[in-house]
């Protein structure tokens, strides 16, 4: 395992398990980029979001495991030093609760040396992010960074995303009413 992501993954701290057992992380923004040469500050650390959205490796993990359960996006890289990479995980970082209300799950791969059943799968070229629906099925794949925003709207388009939309609408519009009616 690379010196970088050694320290990457040692900086994690462990959450209940999801899929196929492997253990899920809340990280922040300077868990990912630290280098062993610019160790991350503890005030940086203290001032991460509230949401924390899973990052997980794909070296042991399937995306059958995340089936209609979770929405994927894979971040492909040569390397965890790839800057583009870098500059992805800190984008996503920023805005981890919009990821989260989408039912997004972060796979990163930064080893093509370890042949991923995902990696595999996918194909990558070097950087490459590749969001994928709860259906299975790959929805978009781009070979530089995309801000939360981006994301974010390309999955409000989907199909399925759009029924979530609704009936969490009708769900709120139904609680709203039986609170209307018990104050009565």
């Amino acid at each position: 395992m690379k010196p970088v992501l050694v320290i990457v993954m040692a900086g994690f701290l462990a959450a209940p398990g999801f899929a196929q057992e492997t253990a899920a992380v809340a990280v922040s923004e300077a868990d990912i980029i630290a280098t062993p040469t610019e160790p991350a500050a503890p005030s940086e650390a203290a001032e991460m979001p509230a949401a924390a959205i899973e990052v997980l490796d794909a070296a042991e993990l399937s995306l059958d495991a995340f089936h209609w359960v979770k929405r994927p996006i894979v971040i492909f890289a040569d390397s965890p030093a790839d800057p583009r990479f870098q500059e992805q995980v800190k984008l996503l970082m920023q805005r981890p609760e919009e990821l989260l209300e989408r039912d997004v799950v972060l796979i990163t791969d930064t080893d093509p040396s370890a042949g991923s059943e995902i990696r595999k799968k996918l194909r990558p070229r070097g950087f490459m992010l590749t969001l994928i629906g709860k259906d299975g099925g790959v929805k978009l794949r781009k070979p530089f960074p995309w801000d939360v925003r981006e994301i974010t709207q390309t999955i409000d388009k989907w199909p399925l995303r759009k029924q979530e939309i609704r009936d969490a609408k009708a769900e709120a519009e139904a609680a709203a009413k039986a609170a209307a009616q018990t104050a009565r």
